[in-house]
């Protein structure tokens, strides 16, 4: 067994780890447990060992959480492999096998990202957490940003993954997304070398017929060799689409509040609505379905309900709106905009 309080190597990139994660875990109440997504490849086992020594010292509960998915034949030696990291260093692991539906249009990566989400709500309330670290990194971010641009994504998108977010109850925290990972990948070189154990390589991250895997392997190694300061431009991008996103949501949340929205229901008016300008109606209602947690619609199906609100009478006396996005309906009648469960 490694006590990971005395695992400590004198570098500046295990400096610079512990100190993104403790500023990270600051605003948690003190002894509050935390929880580590541990997949076992070389990324997460570095965060493991950061939260381990950290918690520790600070005497913060904290546990790993393994996903099975079931979806590769060494599956369970993974698994096998976490059990004895979490030995080594000495942190409970709960471990849970689940099912990722690949018959459900969504695709093997979709399917398998939900399937996890619901896993890691099922641990985190089992084990009365209720803040789960990621280690996603620099180059993580930077291909976030890439990939979604590559999709068409919006201001939004570009933002990619925030350090802090929350689902389900479940808060996700990213401390080192400006570190980059040739810092994750010393410490855990580090620790093999004094203990033998070897990370997961997982075949998923550079297999073509995943898209972030075909990303990987075919298109950012020419990018590296041209670009090579694309992980920190791109990272760079993400931050300013951010600061814009912040500037839409208050000038959003301004309109929102001038459409005589209704306290109860949250309706608003399609009268005062058809008063804005066309941009800031369509950034009112991302706004308006993005504080409800519906999940955005893509630019096509949000065009059709802009145009059907466009199209009614201002007052909505001409006929009723029904728009259809699972599991919402959203209605207007007699001139107010409301966001119903479908299943009303």
């Amino acid at each position: 067994m490694v006590d990971s309080r005395k695992f400590a190597p004198d570098s500046p990139a295990f400096a610079s780890l512990t100190a993104a994660l403790a500023q990270s875990l600051a605003s948690l109440p003190a002894r509050e447990p935390v929880a580590v997504a541990l997949s076992g490849g070389a990324d997460s086992s570095a965060m493991a060992l950061i939260a381990a020594h950290l918690c520790k010292t600070h005497s913060r509960p904290v546990y790993l959480f393994h996903i099975h998915h079931g979806l590769y034949d060494q599956a369970d030696d993974w698994q096998q492999r976490v059990e004895t990291f979490s030995k080594l260093i000495d942190v409970p692991l709960v471990v849970k096998r689940v099912q990722v539906h690949t018959d459900s249009g969504k695709g093997i990566e979709a399917a398998a990202r939900l399937a996890r989400y619901q896993a890691f709500v099922e641990m985190a309330s089992e084990c009365g957490v209720k803040t789960l670290l990621l280690a996603h990194h620099r180059q993580d971010q930077a291909e976030t940003v890439l990939f979604r641009l590559l999709r068409g994504a919006g201001v939004q998108g570009l933002t990619a993954m925030r350090d802090r977010t929350e689902r389900e109850g479940l808060v996700y925290l990213r401390p080192w997304l400006d570190i980059d990972r040739d810092d994750l990948l010393a410490l855990v070189a580090d620790f093999s070398l004094h203990t033998g154990w070897l990370p997961v390589a997982d075949p998923s991250n550079t297999d073509p017929q995943f898209a972030r895997g075909a990303l990987r392997k075919d298109i950012l190694p020419a990018i590296q060799a041209h670009w090579p300061a694309w992980k920190q431009t791109l990272v760079r991008h993400a931050r300013q689409a951010s600061e814009a996103v912040q500037i839409m949501d208050e000038v959003a949340a301004s309109d929102l509040a001038q459409l005589d929205l209704d306290s109860q229901d949250h309706s608003f008016s399609l009268q005062l609505w058809r008063l804005l300008s066309e941009p800031r109606q369509s950034l009112v209602l991302r706004f308006w379905l993005q504080q409800h947690g519906v999940a955005m619609p893509g630019d096509r199906k949000l065009a059709d309900l802009i145009r059907q609100l466009r199209q009614l009478h201002q007052l909505g006396t001409d006929r009723d709106l029904l728009w259809h996005h699972d599991p919402y309906v959203v209605r207007c009648h007699k001139g107010r905009v409301r966001l119903e469960s479908s299943s009303r």
